[in-house]
C-alpha cells in the first residue's frame, strides 16, 4: 500500500514533494510543528463587519478549542472536517476519495497530493489537523497528554470606576450600589488532555468588582464563576463521555447549538451550514448557554449512535411579582446572561433559579448523508414570564418546555443538501433547509431558507438567522463565491427576511429588511494581502424620541465600507492598515456618518513578539459606531465599540524565556478629548481617557 501511495504522490506533486515523501517512509507519523493561530486576526478577516448580536468571546473560545483538539486526518468524519469552514464540497469529496482509495495518511504533507488542495488552503487548515498514533490503553493515554498547561491572567483598569468609590450611585430604595470586591479581574485555567482521547480541566474567573468568597450555601466557590469538566472519548462503543460543563452541536442548531459558528460574514458560502459534531467540553467564561451535568454517546451500531444528556444549572434571573386573580406569584421576568455580580442589585438575582434539562440525540451516519432525531425537555423551578408588552405576547411563559425535531443531510456529487425541523411545546415550528454546492473549480454557491414561528421556543438554539434568537423570523439567503484567479477571489450574498410579529424597537407586524454584501480578496504575492468589503442593509425600526416626538416606524439604511491591506516585508515584521466607514439614516432624517482608521505593526524576533495599533475614529452617533477586533493575549479577545470622537491605541508584548513558559503584557488606552466622563452608572470614570492593563502567563507542564 505504501509503495502505491508513494507512486501516487510522485505523479501528483512532483518536485519538492518527492523529498517529503521519502522522509515520510521512515515512519508512520512524521513530526510536524503546527503554527499557533492568531485568533483575533482570523475572526477579524472572517467577520470584518462586527455586530452586537454575536458572542465573540464564544467564537474565539470555540476556535481555540478547534486548535487545541486537532482532527486526526485518518479518523475524522466529513462533519468534523467541514466544521472548520475552510473546505468546499469539492475539496471534501476529494479528501475522502483519497483516503478511501489510498488508505491512512502517512504524513501531513500528503495534503499537497489531493486534488484542489492548493497551498493557501493547506496553510489555513494545518493548525486544525494532524495524524495521531493508534489508540492506546486508557492508562497509557492518560499518562501521555498532548496538551498540559496552567494559565493565569489578571486585568486592571488604571482609572477608578464610580462603583468602587464611596460616591457610588444608589438604587431607588436608597441602597448604595458599591462593588463588593476589588477592582482586579483575574482568570485561571488548567487543562490536561490528549486530542480525541481524554480531557480534564477547570476554569475560574472573577470579574472586576466581584468578591472572592467561599460560601457553598450561596453557590460561591471562591471565584464567582467556576467551570469543571472531565471527558473520555473513543473507548470501544463508548464514543464520548463528559461529566461537568459541556455543549452540544446537533443538526442546524434548532435544539442543540454550540461550536465554531459564524453565520453571515466575509465567507459568503461555507459558514451557513452547521455540521453535527456532538458534545464537547465547555471551557468559556460566558456564564450562560451551556449544560452542566453528564453527556454520554454510545455506538449502537457502526453507523448508529445515541447521545443522552442531563443538566442541572443555577441561573440568575430578575424576579418580580404578578397578580393573577386573587393570588400573587413570583416569576422570572428575564434571565441574566452578562455574568456580572458586583453590586447589590446584581447579587440579589444571582443563582436564584434552577434549570434542569433532559435530552437525547439518535444519529445515523453514512457516507452519503446523515439522519438524526433529538429532543430537549427543560424545567425551571420558578415560572418564566416576561414583562407585559405587546412584543412579549408570544414569548415563552411557564416552567416546562419540550422541543422535538429531526435533521439530516444528503450528498450528491458536489452538492450537499441539509435541513432541520423542530416543534416546541407551544406548537411553534422552526425550520431550516439549504444547499451547498461546488458548481465548478471556480464557482461555489449556497442557499438557505429559514422559518421560525413567533411562538417557537428553544433555549439552546442558535441556527442561521438575522435575529440573535431563533424566533419570529422568515428569510432566504443566497451566497456565491467565484475564484477569478488563485490570487483573486470575489464573494457576495443577499439575505431577505421578515418578522411576523412585534420585536424590540420595532412596534409593527410584518416588518422586513434585506442585507447585501460584496467582498473581494487579492493576494498579489506572499507579502501582500488585500481585501475590500461593501455592505448595504435596510430594515425597519422605531424612530427614537431624540429625533421625533411621534411614535412611528421608519425604514433605516446602513452602509459599510472596509478597505484592508496586510504587508509582510520581512519574516519578522508585518503591517496591517485599515480604513472603514459607515452611513446610517432613518428615512427623511439626516445621515449619521462614522469612520475608523488604524495602523498595526507586529514584530517577532527570537523569543519576543510585539504588536501595536494606533487608531483614530469619529462618529456622529452611536448608530454609526465602528467595530474592529484587536490582538489580545491567548484565549482572550478584545473588540471595543468606537463611537463619538477619539483615539484608541494598544501595545501587546509576548516573551517566551524558554519552551514551557509564555508571558504576555498588554496595555490599551482610549482617549475621548471632548468628554469629561466615560461610561455611566457604576462604570462611570471621571476622566476623558480609559487605560486597561493586562498580564498573562502560561506554563506548559
Amino acid at each position: 500500500m505504501y509503495i502505491r501511495k508513494i507512486k501516487y504522490l510522485f505523479i501528483n506533486t512532483l518536485g519538492s514533494t518527492i523529498c517529503m515523501v521519502l522522509t515520510c517512509v521512515k515512519g508512520y507519523n512524521q513530526d510536524f510543528i503546527r503554527r499557533e493561530i492568531d485568533v483575533n486576526s482570523f475572526i477579524q478577516n472572517l467577520l470584518p463587519i462586527q455586530g452586537d448580536d454575536i458572542n465573540y468571546n464564544e467564537v474565539a473560545e470555540n476556535l481555540i478549542q478547534l486548535y487545541a483538539t486537532p482532527l486526526d486526518l485518518n479518523t475524522c468524519t466529513r462533519e468534523e472536517l467541514s466544521a472548520t469552514f475552510l473546505l468546499n464540497e469539492r475539496q471534501l469529496n476529494h479528501f475522502f476519495e483519497y483516503r478511501s482509495q489510498l488508505g491512512p495518511f502517512i504524513s501531513i504533507y500528503e495534503l499537497q497530493a489531493i486534488a484542489d488542495f492548493d497551498l493557501p488552503t493547506i496553510y489555513k487548515i494545518l493548525p486544525f489537523v494532524g495524524i495521531s498514533s493508534p489508540n492506546q490503553k486508557i492508562w497509557e493515554s492518560i499518562s501521555n497528554p498532548s496538551d498540559h498547561y496552567f494559565l493565569f491572567r489578571t486585568e486592571q483598569l488604571l482609572e477608578t470606576k464610580r462603583g468602587s468609590t464611596p460616591n457610588a450611585p444608589k438604587s431607588r430604595d436608597g441602597t448604595l450600589q458599591k462593588f463588593e470586591g476589588s477592582n482586579l479581574q483575574w482568570y485561571a485555567r488548567y487543562r490536561y488532555s490528549r486530542s480525541r482521547d481524554f480531557s480534564f480541566g477547570f476554569t475560574f474567573e472573577k470579574d472586576e468588582g466581584e468578591a472572592f468568597e467561599w460560601n457553598p450555601s450561596k453557590y460561591k466557590y471562591g471565584a464567582d464563576f467556576v467551570s469543571v469538566h472531565a471527558q473520555i472519548q473513543n473507548r470501544g462503543k463508548l464514543k464520548n463521555l463528559i461529566i461537568g460543563d459541556y455543549q452540544l452541536q446537533v443538526g442546524q442548531g434548532l435544539i442543540f447549538a454550540a461550536g465554531f459558528s459564524l453565520g453571515k460574514g466575509m465567507e459568503t458560502v461555507y459558514t451557513v451550514r452547521r455540521p453535527t459534531v456532538g458534545a464537547k467540553p465547555y471551557t468559556s467564561v460566558t456564564e450562560a448557554g451551556f449544560l452542566r451535568g453528564i453527556s454520554a454517546t454510545y455506538a449502537l451500531h457502526k453507523k448508529l449512535s445515541l447521545t443522552m444528556v442531563y443538566s442541572r444549572t443555577m441561573r440568575s434571573g430578575n424576579l418580580s411579582e404578578v397578580q393573577d386573580d386573587s393570588t400573587v406569584q413570583t416569576v422570572v421576568s428575564s434571565l441574566q446572561t452578562d455574568g456580572l455580580h458586583r453590586i447589590p442589585n446584581e447579587l440579589q438575582y444571582r443563582a436564584n433559579t434552577v434549570e434542569q434539562n433532559t435530552g437525547a440525540h439518535l444519529w445515523y451516519n453514512s457516507t452519503r448523508g446523515q439522519l438524526g432525531v433529538s429532543f430537549l425537555y427543560t424545567h425551571f423551578d420558578t415560572p418564566l414570564k416576561r414583562a407585559s408588552a405587546i412584543r412579549n405576547e408570544y414569548e415563552f411563559s411557564g416552567t416546562d418546555n419540550l422541543v422535538v425535531g429531526c435533521h439530516g443531510n444528503y450528498l450528491w456529487q458536489n452538492f450537499n443538501f441539509f435541513g432541520e425541523i423542530a416543534r416546541s411545546k407551544s406548537s411553534g415550528i422552526g425550520a431550516v433547509a439549504g444547499m451547498l454546492a461546488s458548481l465548478s473549480k471556480r464557482w461555489d454557491a449556497t442557499t438557505v431558507f429559514r422559518h421560525y414561528d413567533k411562538n417557537f421556543h428553544s433555549f439552546y438554539a442558535n441556527s442561521f438567522g438575522e435575529n440573535s434568537r431563533n424566533i419570529n423570523e422568515t428569510g432566504l439567503y443566497v451566497g456565491l463565491k467565484y475564484t477569478i484567479h488563485k490570487k483573486l477571489k470575489i464573494g457576495t450574498y443577499i439575505d431577505v427576511y421578515k418578522f411576523g410579529w412585534y420585536k424590540y424597537l420595532v412596534d409593527k407586524q410584518n416588518s422586513s429588511g434585506y442585507d447585501v454584501l460584496f467582498q473581494t480578496t487579492w493576494t498579489p504575492s506572499k507579502r501582500w494581502a488585500l481585501y475590500g468589503v461593501i455592505r448595504h442593509e435596510r430594515k425597519e425600526k422605531n424612530i427614537p424620541s431624540s429625533l421625533s416626538k411621534q411614535n412611528f416606524i421608519s425604514q433605516t439604511t446602513r452602509q459599510n465600507l472596509i478597505l484592508n491591506a496586510e504587508y509582510t516585508p520581512h519574516k519578522v515584521i508585518s503591517l496591517r492598515t485599515r480604513i472603514q466607514g459607515s452611513l446610517f439614516s432613518y428615512r427623511d432624517f439626516p445621515v449619521d456618518k462614522g469612520w475608523l482608521i488604524f495602523q498595526e505593526i507586529a514584530i517577532t524576533w527570537r523569543k519576543i513578539s510585539v504588536s501595536s495599533r494606533i487608531s483614530s475614529y469619529n462618529t456622529d452617533s452611536y448608530d454609526a459606531r465602528q467595530y474592529a477586533v484587536e490582538k489580545d493575549v491567548l484565549y482572550a479577545i478584545s473588540m471595543p465599540v468606537y463611537y463619538e470622537r477619539g483615539f484608541r491605541n494598544y501595545i501587546l508584548l509576548r516573551y517566551t524565556p524558554y519552551r514551557k513558559l509564555d508571558l504576555w503584557l498588554r496595555m490599551a488606552r482610549t482617549t475621548m478629548p471632548e468628554r469629561d466622563k466615560i461610561g455611566s452608572y457604576v462604570d462611570e470614570i471621571d476622566s476623558s481617557h480609559r487605560t486597561e492593563l493586562k498580564f498573562q502567563l502560561r506554563y506548559k507542564l
